[in-house]
């Protein structure tokens, strides 16, 4: 029985195959094959005779011909085509061939700029996809881990949908395999948002997990890739793991490589190459699960599913367009409508997927227009940041991390007491007077999830919060996009618990004037100068570095007292390890704080951050609108770093 290249559909039942085998010739076509009920369909696959000789559906072999899945199931064979996404070069040899398939190992040489950051390593997606690029960081990072993390192991791979994720998910895998590692989990077309694969390493014990996302910045061909991994526990690799591979990088000789095709992502399932699986899964039931212990979700849908209540969600067309339709609508019965720009896009539709006051451009024109719904949500690139507003009403993140915890009764989660509270330098100190008032140990860290991850592993930190737009608990070793969400509508709807339908409701306003009559306000406000040039930017740093060297307590700046000015360095308090330059403080005697940065998670140039807080604990001025209440010291700030002259820059790209 001869195959052409065209795709032919077969009517047999497996015992048929070895009278079936005997006349497929080589390099006849066949595709993917499945049975349903004893139908087997053959689409295009360069495919030879001793691969259905080795085929036995009792079990799943491997054909070292062409180096195909061979997928059984209860008689269902599946044979994966064989595509291109490997890593090439001349020289490459073959020097092992396990069970199913060979690995090959390909000459490469190091390649500049691959310093791997806070956030993994990021660049324009263009740097990813010249040769070797991805391959020579990602066989980097297997030299950099320890060999019980990668031979046998099992890894969880994901990402957040955009350009090139697809491509680089292939290449993450046949180099997995090439290493030794037993299994990858990955979730259906290369989806997992941040923190979901950091629960799913964490409910499948996994011994780590790459996440394929820029985070917040721009995606498609023009703009932004980027890659971490994650450990064991979830959170992000300490810097013991970065910077090894940081130095694996600049002294690469070879790639391992598995001669493996690639894997169909689109559906869920399981595929074996000989002691090689890889299994791919719903993105959101792992993470799905957690949720449901986290918080109350018959509470939840009681709010969502109000008459008097309405909810918007803008998951900017990034990864929570996956999770948001199952969350918000299915589980918790929200109307359809609720969310929006719900479908993950290669290029985010074209837009900045960063949840702030600028790129969430959409959602603010709602919040703030006629008849706005009471509560309004958005969430990043890779899922692991939120906006939350109110009806005419923004909660900064600042204070969003501080009302979450003063509110943390309402999360059944935490109901049997917080341990401890933690936030990065940058964000403003209205959690530290939560933490006061509640008598909790309270932590200052770098900018950077892995600092919270290890306190978190202590037992020393349940809620934790950076500026830039991330709350998160000890849930997961990541900040949670919709876990922040979903704690929101908590304390909405623990406020309003026994409203009768009709009645005003508690809003969102409502509960963060509360807070602010018990605790006073933190004016906080940060402005983003992105893109700037590198060489302009560090100038202006070393020229504010000078001015804390010879500055001393009392200076005078305008109408403030400088109470200290540093450059804040960070002792960690469970492995001793110390973090320096992780940002230049002026602190004043009033406790009003200017604070400068550069800002590693763009792909190009420098983001200059300044950070402006101001405490007011007057209730008559809580009202006034933070520019306006900050306006003095903004003014201070840019003309103590003649930001201006260094950079040419006349305004911020973005203001928070």
């Amino acid at each position: 029985m001869a195959l052409t290249t065209a795709a032919a559909t077969l009517q047999t039942t497996s015992r048929q195959l070895s009278s079936i085998s005997s006349n497929v010739r080589a390099n006849a076509a066949a595709a993917p094959i499945s049975q349903n009920a004893g139908a087997l369909r053959f689409e295009s696959l360069t495919t030879s005779p001793s691969c259905w000789t080795a085929l036995h559906f009792s079990s799943s072999r491997s054909c070292s011909v062409m180096g195909e899945v061979l997928w059984s199931n209860g008689g269902a064979a599946r044979l994966a085509p064989k595509r291109d996404s490997v890593v090439r070069a001349a020289g490459a040899s073959t020097v092992v061939q396990p069970e199913g398939f060979q690995v090959t190992t390909v000459p490469t040489k190091p390649i500049e700029g691959q310093k791997t950051g806070t956030s993994g390593l990021r660049k324009k997606v263009k740097e990813f996809m010249s040769p070797n690029y991805l391959a020579n960081w990602i066989q980097a990072l297997f030299d950099s881990l320890p060999d019980e993390d990668v031979k046998g192991s099992t890894l969880v791979l994901g990402g957040d949908g955009r350009y090139f994720n697809k491509e680089a998910a292939q290449i993450i895998i046949k180099i997995a395999a090439g290493n030794g590692v037993a299994k990858i989990l990955v979730g259906r077309d290369g989806i997992a948002s941040t923190p979901a694969v950091s629960a799913i390493i964490r409910a499948r014990k996994a011994n780590g997990g790459f996440i394929m996302s820029a985070s917040h910045n721009p995606g498609g061909p023009k703009y932004d890739w980027g890659i971490k991994f994650n450990y064991s526990s979830g959170q992000p690799a300490p810097e013991a793991i970065t910077d090894k591979i940081y130095g694996n990088t600049q002294s690469i000789k070879e790639i391992k490589q598995a001669d493996i095709p690639d894997v169909n992502l689109s559906e869920l399932g399981v595929h074996k190459f000989g002691d090689f699986t890889v299994e791919v899964i719903d993105p959101v039931a792992d993470y799905l699960d957690l949720l449901e212990q986290v918080f109350d979700f018959d509470l939840l849908k009681s709010l969502l599913t109000s008459k008097d209540f309405r909810f918007k969600f803008d998951a900017m067309h990034a990864v929570t367009g996956a999770y948001a339709k199952p969350i918000f609508v299915d589980r918790l019965g929200a109307p359809e409508d609720s969310v929006f720009n719900g479908v993950p896009l290669e290029d985010f539709g074209g837009g900045h997927p960063d949840p702030n006051l600028t790129y969430a451009e959409e959602l603010v024109k709602i919040m703030y227009g006629p008849d706005a719904p009471d509560l309004g949500a958005a969430s990043d690139g890779d899922g692991d940041r939120n906006m939350v507003l109110g009806n005419h009403f923004f909660i900064t993140p600042s204070d969003s991390v501080a009302m979450i915890a003063a509110y943390a009764e309402a999360i059944p989660y935490f109901r049997s007491g917080l341990k401890g509270l933690a936030r990065s330098m940058p964000t403003s100190g209205a959690l530290d007077r939560v933490a006061k008032e509640l008598g909790l140990p309270f932590f200052e860290t770098p900018t950077g999830w892995k600092f919270f991850g290890n306190l978190m592993d202590a037992g020393k930190c349940s809620v934790c919060g950076e500026e830039s737009f991330g709350t998160g608990s000890d849930h997961v070793r990541e900040k949670d996009g919709i876990w922040a969400v979903l704690a929101w509508l908590s304390i909405v709807a623990y406020k309003n618990k026994g409203k009768k339908e009709g009645e005003e409701l508690v809003s969102v306003a409502d509960i963060a004037k509360e807070h602010w009559r018990k605790y006073g306000r933190n004016f906080f406000s940060r402005y983003d100068y992105e893109e700037c040039d590198s060489d302009s930017a560090n100038k202006m740093v070393e020229h504010l570095r000078s001015i804390i060297a010879s500055s001393k307590k009392g200076d005078k700046y305008g109408p403030y007292e400088l109470e200290v000015a540093d450059d804040f360095a960070y002792t960690d308090p469970i492995d001793g390890s110390v973090a320096t330059k992780q940002g230049l403080r002026f602190i004043f005697s009033d406790g009003s704080r200017i604070i400068y940065r550069l800002s590693g998670t763009g792909s190009a140039g420098a983001t200059i951050r300044i950070y402006i807080e101001q405490y007011e604990p007057d209730t008559k001025k809580h009202d006034l609108d933070a520019q306006e209440a900050l306006k003095p010291l903004i003014d201070i700030a840019l003309s103590i770093s003649k930001l201006q002259e260094f950079t040419g820059r006349t305004k911020p790209t973005v203001i928070t």
